[in-house]
């Protein structure tokens, strides 16, 4: 498991020369966590696997502010993060945003990034569906695009009405081939159909705050970390 540290090393081992993927493009998977479970690792797999990149990395929220307040804190999100990646070369911690004592806008991310990482690699974002459906709210949306690629994750045979501000987005800068985020360093966006796994962060917890078992919805690592320090368990229960 590696875990890249916010400090100035960062942007030596995000482009680390002796990485046989070191040209290839940095993608990254961002979220609250609250808890991570299968259906991201999952999607984060075959995101890497599809792209053919040496890794994606997992970027849990420090305060998300597109999203209500998370039910753990931030630290054991993170925990959490490394617990569900041990063993899995694929798959990378970053946690710039845990440790930052600014609000989690992704913007500010993307700035960092490109700081470290210079203006010619691509850098892709992935989200989700529903994410990128409000995505005209995010803080500064319109500035997104000029520092990375969105990769939109969809259901096989999605259908999407979006809003006036994304059609015209995506009637700018929608590219259908995986090799146009390849071999450009920012400005796309492409829907990449997969079949995520029906898996909840809400259905967890709420389990969880019911007495029963999340097992084999999320790695084993990650529930006895959970049962361990007592998250989200009713009160009666903790």
């Amino acid at each position: 498991m590696t875990v890249i540290h916010a400090n100035n090393s960062v942007g030596s081992s995000l482009g680390s020369s002796s990485d046989e993927h070191a040209n290839s493009a940095h993608v990254f998977m961002g979220g609250t966590f609250d808890p991570i479970h299968f259906g991201h690792l999952r999607t984060a797999l075959e995101i890497q696997q599809w792209l053919s990149v040496g890794h994606v990395y997992l970027m849990p929220a420090n305060v998300p502010v597109h999203r209500e307040t998370p039910g753990s804190t931030a630290k054991a999100r993170l925990a959490m993060v490394e617990q569900a990646i041990d063993g899995e070369s694929a798959l990378r911690c970053d946690p710039r945003e845990i440790m930052s004592d600014r609000p989690s806008f992704t913007i500010y991310t993307l700035e960092m990034l490109r700081k470290e990482l210079g203006l010619a690699k691509p850098v892709c974002m992935v989200v989700g569906m529903d994410s990128f459906l409000s995505f005209d709210q995010w803080f500064r949306f319109d500035e997104y695009l000029e520092y990375c690629h969105i990769i939109v994750v969809a259901r096989p045979g999605y259908h999407f009405k979006p809003n006036q501000v994304l059609k015209q987005l995506l009637a700018k800068h929608q590219v259908e081939r995986k090799s146009d985020i390849l071999t450009q360093s920012a400005g796309s966006i492409l829907v990449h159909e997969l079949t995520p796994l029906s898996i909840s962060a809400t259905y967890i917890r709420e389990l969880i705050a019911n007495g029963q078992s999340p097992r084999y919805l999320l790695p084993d690592g990650v529930w006895n970390f959970i049962q361990e320090h007592k998250l989200y368990f009713s009160k009666k229960d903790s």
